[in-house]
């Protein structure tokens, strides 16, 4: 019987983690030993989002991505060429990623910046108000379309 619980217990904090997410478990005791099964369900299909990357040449880079990524992940997912671009990775340790929106998209974007987000931003080149880092921006459907410029030159805080 205690076999039966302490497996009873993993399997319900698994089931509270992104290993079995999605997943319906059910488990029966019985004076057998303990029988489980798993009905999975689909993930539901992210929608596919476009961003323009406008780089201070002028040149614009359109690239898609899917709900969920930061702008960081499309950048690296795409393989856009913007220099130095995310060198920290996204762990909010430079400002690398740095963007400046459009002032009405700016306004559309649903998380404000942390304080650790404006701290970075503060030692980014050429900071505009409506500057953001491109790791912090998770990409929604009503997103698509965005259109953001890359400064010309960037810092890398870590340095």
């Amino acid at each position: 019987m205690a076999k039966v619980l302490a497996f009873s217990r993993i399997l319900r904090s698994l089931h509270n983690t992104k290993y079995i997410s999605r997943s319906l478990i059910k488990c029966q005791h019985t004076s057998a030993p303990l029988q489980c099964s798993s009905k999975t369900q689909p993930l539901p299909k992210k929608e596919i989002v476009e961003v323009t990357f406008v780089k201070a040449n002028g040149e614009r880079i359109k690239v898609k991505g899917k709900e969920g990524d930061s702008l960081l992940d499309i950048v690296v997912n795409n393989s856009v060429d913007l220099d130095g671009y995310g060198a920290c990775e996204g762990t909010l340790t430079c400002s690398t990623c740095h963007l400046i929106f459009k002032k009405e998209d700016f306004d559309r974007l649903p998380d404000k910046a942390t304080d650790e987000e404006l701290d970075m931003l503060d030692l980014a080149y050429d900071l505009a108000d409506t500057s953001r880092l491109g790791c912090q921006i998770i990409m929604r459907k009503d997103l698509s379309g965005l259109e953001v410029r890359v400064p010309a030159t960037v810092n890398d805080a870590r340095s």
